[in-house]
Order: structure tokens, then sequence, then C-alpha cells
């Protein structure tokens, strides 16, 4: 008996059922109207959450050569939006990418919350929300921890490594009143800083505009620029030397424009960067100061910025309030290491 192996039966295999995939379709034009959830963001912000997985860098290309419009109009990267406005987004080819892992739930230290809003004492280290190459932050994990809740937003931004008072906002109402405050600077806030150096008494104003703009890696940056020029955004901040030791002082900082970074560029122009600042401090005390070689007894590897209080009206009964978070142990400790 001759055996026959993927003979002629084979040949008469019925096709496949499921036909092979199609083509993904080119990306169109979209025009997008923004809705009181995304009213006050910034157009790179929301740009970001729109085209997801979208480089920084891309972005910051569409908008500067037009290809973004808002209300039929050029607009510039730091543009506020409003409700009702017309974004177009041109058409974007973006790499598939892995779903991001779950955020992990998780709850912070509450110091004041009501049926409105909530205020936590974010640690150093951690994001306040994910983006930028940082799957998830604050916000995601309060959201996981407390999925009963319908609204939870965050009211404004905390760098990564500044600890301190955080406002999430858990009714939409709450989330425009409490922004409408820190629009018009309504709101006193007020950071501990320790830097370099000993800090003049008498210097307690710095009143310097601030130019943001992006590395040739994409990573964010911001510089002082000279008075008048078109390219800064005036910024003040008021210092207040609240402890001097030898080689370092203590500060208390109050800004009265909220940009990017301003505490930390400001007070290295000056000439007295924060200790522990990876951006723009000194690098060379920062990693001494981590091994423990700059205060004896002591390592300490973070940056010394805190958001220690937060003067507020409460957004549904207009009730002053002051926030306030304890410094952080390690910030503690290292004070009680150097001397006076």
């Amino acid at each position: 008996m001759q055996r026959i192996i993927g003979g002629k039966a084979s040949a008469r295999r019925k096709p496949a059922e499921n036909p092979a995939p199609r083509a993904p379709e080119a990306p169109s034009v979209r025009h997008l109207v923004v809705d009181e959830a995304s009213a006050g963001q910034r157009l790179d912000n929301f740009l970001l959450k729109t085209l997801k997985g979208a480089p920084k860098t891309l972005v910051y290309r569409i908008v500067r050569s037009g290809e973004v419009r808002v209300n039929r109009g050029r607009a510039s990267a730091d543009q506020r939006l409003a409700v009702g406005d017309e974004v177009r987004v041109p058409p974007v080819w973006l790499a598939a990418r892995e779903e991001p892992a779950p955020a992990p739930a998780r709850e912070f230290p509450i110091l004041f919350e009501d049926e409105h809003f909530l205020a936590v004492d974010k640690p150093a280290g951690v994001a306040v929300h994910g983006g930028s190459g940082v799957s998830f932050g604050v916000i995601e994990q309060l959201r996981r921890a407390r999925p009963e809740a319908r609204f939870l937003e965050l009211v404004h931004r905390l760098d990564k490594e500044t600890s301190g008072v955080l406002l999430i906002a858990k009714k939409r109402s709450a989330l425009t009143a409490l922004q409408n405050q820190f629009r018009e600077r309504q709101m006193g806030k007020t950071y501990a800083a320790l830097v370099l150096g000993a800090w003049p008494a008498s210097r307690k104003v710095i009143d310097l505009p601030l130019h943001k703009y992006l590395t040739g890696e994409g990573e964010r940056r911001v510089r002082v620029v000279a008075p008048g020029s078109a390219e800064g955004r005036r910024s003040i901040t008021l210092v207040k030397v609240a402890q001097a030791y030898r080689g370092y002082t203590l500060l208390d900082v109050t800004i009265k424009t909220g940009r990017t970074h301003q505490i930390r560029v400001h007070l290295t122009h000056e000439g007295h960067p924060i200790v522990g600042d990876e951006k723009y401090g000194d690098f060379a005390l920062n990693k001494a100061m981590a091994r423990g070689e700059a205060v004896p007894g002591m390592r300490f590897d973070r940056m010394f910025l805190h958001a220690r209080r937060l003067r507020l009206e409460h957004p549904a009964t207009g009730a002053p309030l002051e926030l306030e978070a304890p410094l952080p142990a390690l910030c503690r400790e290292l004070l009680d290491h150097l001397p006076s």
C-alpha cells in the first residue's frame, strides 16, 4: 500500500474562512471641541492626552509648524483652551505600543478632605500623573484606590521631585473654582527650600522673566532671560530666610506666578541652587550628599523643596483655609545634622 502524504487532499483544502487582516487606515485630520473636562488646559497637554504615545518633540513640532489650529488660527503650545474651542489635530502616525500595567491602588497622607476636594501630602519621587516615561502617578493610584469615586481630577501640579500639599477635586465645580484661584493668583503657596550658601537677607524679591524650552533630547528646561525679552514670561518669587546654617540656608519661598521650575531656576540664577536639584543644582554637591560625604553621618538623596503651606478659599463656601504639610522626616534629619 502506497501512503500519500500531502497529496491532492491538501490541494482541495477550503480557503481560510478568516481573510488576512486589513492594513490600518491612514490617520486623518480631526476637529475636536473642547469640553468642560479639558477647559483651562494648555494646548500641549491637551495634545499629549489626545495623541497618546506621541513624543513631546512631535507635539511641539506640529504646533510650531501651524498644523495644529485653535478656532482656525495658529496657536502656541502654552495657550489655555476654553469650553467650545475647536482644535484641529493633524494626522499623526503613532507606533503601536503595549498597554501599560494598571496603576497600583494607593492612598496618600490626607491633610484635608470633604465632599468637594481633598488635599494630600505628596511624597518626593512620585509624579502627579502618568506620561513622559512615567506609567502612573498620584491621580491614577488614587483612582484605583477609590473605584467608587465618580470624579477625581488634579487641581494643579507639583514636580516629581517636590513633596508637599497637592489638591485633588472631587467635583467639577470644585475643580473649576480652585483652578480659577490659581489662575487669578489668589492662592498663597509657600515652599521650604534648602539652598547652598548664605542667602543675603536683603534679597527678598526675584522678579525675572523665564523662558521654557526643550533640549536636543526633548527634555523640558527653563532659563532666565533678559527683562523685556519677547520669549520670557514675567515670574515673581518672594524669599525669606527661615534659618541660617554654616554653608546652607533654609528659605521660605512664596511664588506669585506659577511658572514651570520657577523656584528652582530663580534660586540657581541667584547663585544658591537647591540641595539635591538634579536639573539646575550643584551636581558635585548632590553626589556628595547622596554618598553621605557632604554632611557627616547623613545621606540625602532627594531635592530639598517642599510645598509646606497653601492658603485658599473653600471652593463651595468661600471660607478661608490654610493647609500645611509637615517637613518630611529625611529633610528634618538633614537639618538636624547641619552645623549652625
